[in-house]
């Protein structure tokens, strides 16, 4: 194992969330976490104004501004090397990870369209954050060709391919903005493209061109399907996507000399190949081994495993050779909507009684929600909830779909509203967990990993939705960890990811186990969630996909009239 002379080595590890960017310091040869720090982007999440011209965005946008994420190098980096008490030169790698799918259009030399002159104020010139789900009419094209031609890459995503990927954002683009289309020259992951603000160098990771990018058997779909969406988009893969792959755990370069004066450290040392926050966390969880489920659980869900053997899972977002860890296939499944849920109720359905209580107690509107919440017994509220929110990713991948509250009455409490919510993503990853199970890819062990798994009583809740054992990751940043041990590997601290995850990951084995009588309520609570949704998700009734295009309409006709 490398060290700088007879001093521990350290590694860097960099997350970038939704909201901010996390920078983590970590002792290589046993995973100790120095310390950390975190920069907010400055822009946030651009979904209602394009902050640059104060201009109202169409509904289901998501943008974001590249600028940001460099900061976080100049800013993050050097307060975690400051709060770890670490001498730059003993840091030995870097590694990094991104939400996904969130798309970079770029020019040749890794620009970003938004930064040319003149093109500030156009919104497909900016980043497309995976929360951006305007492409679902793309997507439902891309299913439907692929499916009238028999495409064999379509099963191998569960059947559907996401509008938060790669064709789908880029078939719009061309679609809406077909003048910007042809000024970028890549269309890239933001995974690879701060690699490229670290090295110098543009290389794809494995992980992103697999799950996101459609890349199966070396291949993406010809150019014969391309034009069948779009006569413009038939090269969209040679001339806007396709690049030299790197493995996960390689190095995709050195750090740049300009890179070592942002962050602080020495240049020439190994910048790990990109890689997805949430497969990056499976090897910090210890899960580098078949059936071992990870969900990281924070704004949204995104479910992670291992398996000796390829399987067709309807819904999933993918199995890809390597995807996770080298010599398994990687699975990978998700809820769009989690923590975003949980927030999106605290901020506009709590009375100010609740919240004055709250700030009374000193306690956040969700721990105050989450205590009374908890002393009521299983089904009591009298409510059933479908968490589709911001739609649906596993199993039926349709973002056209909306949230359900049934049971309300005149008697309902806030807590109660929110349990049921709380509940419904246990049951939607409930729903995920007997899909892979159905499909011949059990899960063995389920690992939670995430913010969310702070809330103790939400990971009682799972425990007992799923009635199995609930492990619980040993780490509060497992995504920064996981893209430490990566560092680790690529700058030669050892052979493999699976041998670094066993010295530097951590996990509490069956943390929450699971209560019989409660897990027998919910198993009959569930049933009732299958049917909602199995009728409001598979054709039984699409009046969620009406509102929704009523809504865009009246939304238009607004527009329109101012």
């Amino acid at each position: 194992m490398s060290q700088t002379g007879s001093a521990p080595a350290y590694v860097v590890g960099i997350d970038y969330g939704t909201l901010s960017g996390r920078a983590v310091v970590v002792r290589v040869h046993d995973g100790a976490e120095m310390g950390s720090a975190v920069h907010a982007y400055r822009h946030g999440v651009m979904d209602s104004v394009l902050a640059a011209t104060s201009e109202a965005l169409p509904p289901d946008w998501a943008l974001q501004v590249p600028a940001d994420y460099v900061e976080v190098l100049q800013q993050a980096v050097p307060a975690a090397l400051r709060a770890a008490g670490v001498a730059p030169e003993s840091v030995i790698g870097v590694g990094t990870d991104f939400t996904a799918c969130t798309m970079v259009p770029v020019t040749a030399d890794g620009t970003p369209l938004n930064e040319l002159p003149g093109l500030s104020t156009r919104p497909h010139a900016y980043v497309k954050l995976w929360r951006h789900h305007a492409a679902q009419a793309q997507a439902d094209r891309i299913n439907r060709v692929a499916e009238e031609r028999g495409e064999t890459w379509l099963p191998r995503y569960g059947g559907l391919i996401s509008s938060e990927w790669e064709f789908a954002k880029g078939l719009e683009l061309l679609e809406e903005d077909p003048e910007l289309y042809r000024l970028m020259d890549h269309w890239v992951e933001a995974a690879d493209w701060i690699v490229w603000q670290l090295t110098g160098t543009y290389v794809r990771n494995a992980c992103s061109a697999g799950y996101k990018g459609i890349l199966q058997d070396g291949a993406y779909p010809d150019r014969g399907f391309l034009a069948a969406l779009n006569p413009d988009f038939a090269g969209f893969v040679e001339e806007k996507l396709e690049h030299p792959i790197g493995s996960l755990g390689s190095a995709a370069g050195t750090l740049s000399a300009e890179a070592a004066a942002w962050t602080g450290l020495p240049a020439g040392i190994p910048v790990a190949v990109g890689n997805v926050d949430a497969h990056v966390c499976a090897p910090a969880a210890g899960a580098a081994s078949p059936g071992q489920m990870v969900a990281i659980m924070g704004t949204s869900t995104c479910h992670v495993m291992s398996a000796e053997v390829q399987r067709e899972v309807p819904g999933m977002c993918g199995v890809v050779d390597g995807g996770i860890v080298d010599g398994l296939y990687g699975y990978e499944a998700g809820q769009s909507g989690v923590g975003d849920i949980f927030g999106w109720f605290t901020a506009h359905f709590v009375p100010p009684e609740v919240t004055e209580e709250a700030a009374v107690r000193g306690l956040s509107v969700h721990e105050l929600l989450t205590e009374q919440a908890s002393r009521e017994e299983v089904g009591a509220h009298g409510l059933l909830a479908l968490d589709w929110q911001s739609g649906n990713r596993s199993v039926l991948v349709d973002h056209e779909l909306s949230g359900l509250l049934v049971g309300l009455t005149l008697a309902t409490r806030p807590h109660e509203a929110y349990r049921a919510l709380l509940e419904a993503t246990a049951f939607g990853t409930r729903k995920i967990v007997e899909t892979f199970a159905a499909s011949g890819v059990p899960v063995t062990e389920f690992i939670a990993a995430g913010g969310l798994v702070k809330n103790k009583f939400l990971m009682q809740v799972y425990a007992d939705v799923l009635d199995m054992p609930i492990s619980v990751i040993g780490s509060d940043q497992g995504p920064a960890l996981g893209s430490a041990i990566h560092a680790a590997v690529a700058a030669g601290a050892y052979p493999d990811v699976r041998a670094a995850a066993a010295a530097m990951g951590r996990v509490q084995q069956k943390a929450y186990l699971p209560d019989p009588a409660r897990a027998l309520t919910y198993t009959q609570l569930y049933e009732e969630y299958e049917t909602l949704h199995d009728y409001f998700g598979r054709g039984g009734n699409d009046v969620m996909r009406r509102l929704k295009a009523l809504r865009r309409s009246a939304r238009k006709v607004r527009e329109v009239s101012a």
